[in-house]
């Protein structure tokens, strides 16, 4: 029990500096009302008396500083009723929408006798914890503090099993116990409305209560660590005679989720973001990363093993609605909302929506950066080689970052500017891309794990990157020229730039 003793000595701590705090407002006006019943009661610089005028100096200058010390505390009061503690954006799961999930961390929460969480909430990330409430919504005097808000990362309900999600929030649910606790709780809201008022930009009389809440938190601040840690040691004390084993296991499942949403989000999503579209569904997007992870690099060889244990979406009564709310925040968090707003995208739209497009939108920044006109054809290959070969990449490469560039001002969800020959090997790429596309011979698809990809079967797909490297880096075409021809790309033919 040593970590329930220290995590409450260092609420208790903080709770005193919060009294010492109130206490050194107080106290002017306290030696001010002494100095005054002195005076009226004649004990203290009684009128006529040798010391009058001492005293009533005194007095004089106490109750100043009284009621300049009475005036800045109540700014700070003000301020710290007005502050408002960040809340991490999360999607709200209603009991109806997951009746299950709630009786099992109900469950569980009666196993670990600690008391359930208020409610359930999703996040996009890969990550779990409990959300304190807001201080304005806390019970009144005579009352326990609110139970908290479990967040879960959505990535770990759709890829991990039943029992493994239960096995991983065993842990975050027995912080409950901390969070139940009046010391704690009162400790906690006292350090979110410091750290929310700093958070503030005030100006006038009220930029005053800056420095005094800066230096609250710093005397808080070694007290308020060594709480949390100590809350976090009591949740894992509580939670080691529950689902110990299958946690071990889960947290293999841990790493691997976190790397499949990672690089869906950055191959697969961003791409389609910068189109002012959102896949709606991430989750379920992720559970195919995954398991084309484990197809090609054998990271999860139990996968298989897994496929017969219920997954924890099946406790959701409607997955996919609940994954489009939680993919579209994703959009949100994560990237800049277009001009005319968020649309959403299936993945079977995928490769005509954000392939395709996308590359027809780089062919047309490619076109404008060879300074030809023609609105709805792109450049010929053989031309856009010949001058390759003939040592002008470094002036195309300049000439395309400045129309990116000019292109990422108007429409800034565009990909973010980049200088060199990158951005011409991009370029020229996906209007290599368009050609084979246009000739028939290939497909816009979607690798789970790459992204956009080219769908080839006449040319190898692997070859493609280097060919376009040596023609942009050593004006070699050969390669690139070699690998058309199995395509069955006419070089003279322009290319499309609307699909």
């Amino acid at each position: 029990m040593a970590a329930v003793d220290t995590a409450r000595a260092r609420a208790q701590a903080v709770l005193r500096l919060r009294g010492r705090a109130l206490a050194a407002a107080a106290l002017p006006a306290a030696c001010a009302v002494v100095l005054l019943a002195g005076r009226f009661t004649g004990r203290i610089g009684a009128p006529g008396s040798p010391d009058a005028p001492l005293w009533d100096g005194i007095r004089w200058a106490v109750c100043a500083v009284a009621a300049l010390t009475l005036a800045l505390a109540a700014l700070v009061a003000a301020a710290h009723r007005r502050a408002v503690p960040p809340v991490t954006p999360a999607v709200p799961l209603a009991r109806a929408d997951a009746p299950e999930l709630y009786r099992l961390i109900e469950e569980l929460a009666e196993r670990l006798d600690v008391p359930a969480p208020a409610a359930i909430a999703l996040t996009p990330d890969c990550d779990s914890w409990l959300e304190e409430p807001h201080p304005a919504g806390r019970p009144g005097r005579g009352t326990g503090p609110a139970a908290p808000v479990l967040v879960i990362g959505s990535p770990f309900l759709w890829w991990m099993r039943a029992a493994e999600l239960r096995a991983l929030l065993a842990p975050v649910v027995a912080g409950t116990a901390a969070a139940a606790d009046p010391d704690i709780a009162a400790a906690r809201r006292w350090l979110r409305t410091l750290d929310a008022a700093l958070g503030e930009r005030r100006r006038g009389p009220a930029a005053l209560t800056g420095p005094i809440d800066r230096r609250l938190l710093g005397a808080c601040r070694e007290h308020s660590a060594e709480l949390e840690h100590a809350a976090a040691a009591w949740a894992s004390e509580r939670a080691r005679a529950v689902d110990y084993g299958p946690r071990i296991a889960a947290q293999a499942q841990v790493g691997l989720a976190y790397a499949g949403w990672d690089r869906l989000l950055t191959r697969v999503a961003l791409p389609a973001w910068r189109l002012g579209l959102h896949p709606a569904h991430l989750n379920a997007g992720v559970v195919s990363a995954l398991t084309e992870l484990s197809r090609r690099d054998r990271l999860a060889d139990d996968y298989g093993n897994r496929l017969g244990d219920r997954p924890a979406c099946d406790l959701l009564e409607e997955p996919g609605p609940v994954d489009a709310r939680v993919s579209r925040l994703a959009a949100e968090l994560l990237h800049e909302e277009p001009a005319d707003g968020w649309q959403p995208l299936d993945w079977e739209d995928y490769p005509r929506q954000v392939v395709d497009r996308g590359w027809r939108a780089q062919a047309a920044a490619l076109q404008a950066a060879l300074g030809e006109d023609r609105p709805q054809t792109g450049p010929a290959l053989d031309k856009l080689l010949a001058r390759l070969a003939a040592g002008e990449a470094e002036e195309l490469a300049a000439a395309l970052a400045g129309q990116v560039a000019r292109a990422a001002r108007v429409a800034p969800p565009l990909p973010p500017v980049r200088s060199g020959r990158d951005l011409l090997v991009e370029h020229l790429t996906a209007t290599v891309c368009c050609a084979a596309v246009d000739a028939g011979t290939a497909t816009p698809g979607l690798d789970w794990l790459d992204g956009p990809v080219l769908v080839c079967p006449a040319a190898p797909r692997a070859e493609l990157a280097p060919a376009v490297a040596r023609a942009v880096e050593d004006g070699q075409d050969g390669p690139l020229r070699a690998w058309l021809e199995r395509a069955g790309v006419r070089l003279e033919r322009p290319v499309r730039l609307s699909g």
